[in-house]
């Protein structure tokens, strides 16, 4: 028996729906900046919505960074970014920056590495 085709619009829709339309975080957070959410802040997660329960179950007690994040848990690095950010402004993530504004130049080089890898993924 044929199993139902998924629409090929929910792909489209659904990160413009968990951002609730915005596509710029409340804060800029880098591609490397390093996240963790306490064990206490996971189970607070819970009530703040899958995604964000995901992110948090991904950073409890271990160090990701921003990209991780949005690798392991397969969503867009815009969707992530806006999700992380709300969770920083909420509490249930703590955001340790990776680098200091003024090294953007080595910041670019690292933003380039990255999108190299991928690429070969």
């Amino acid at each position: 028996m044929d199993q139902p085709r998924e629409d090929p619009r929910g792909a489209l829709v659904r990160p413009y729906a968990v951002t609730r339309g915005r596509t710029e975080p409340r804060q800029d957070i880098a591609i490397e900046a390093v996240l963790v959410a306490s064990t206490a802040a996971v189970q607070e997660s819970r009530f703040a919505g899958h995604d964000k329960h995901r992110i948090a179950t991904v950073c409890e007690n271990r160090a990701q960074s921003l990209a991780e994040i949005a690798a392991y848990t397969r969503l867009p690095l815009g969707v992530a970014r806006v999700l992380v950010a709300d969770m920083v402004a909420e509490g249930l993530l703590t955001l340790h920056s990776a680098a200091p504004v003024e090294a953007y130049e080595e910041r670019m080089e690292l933003l380039e590495r990255v999108l190299s890898g991928l690429r070969r993924l």
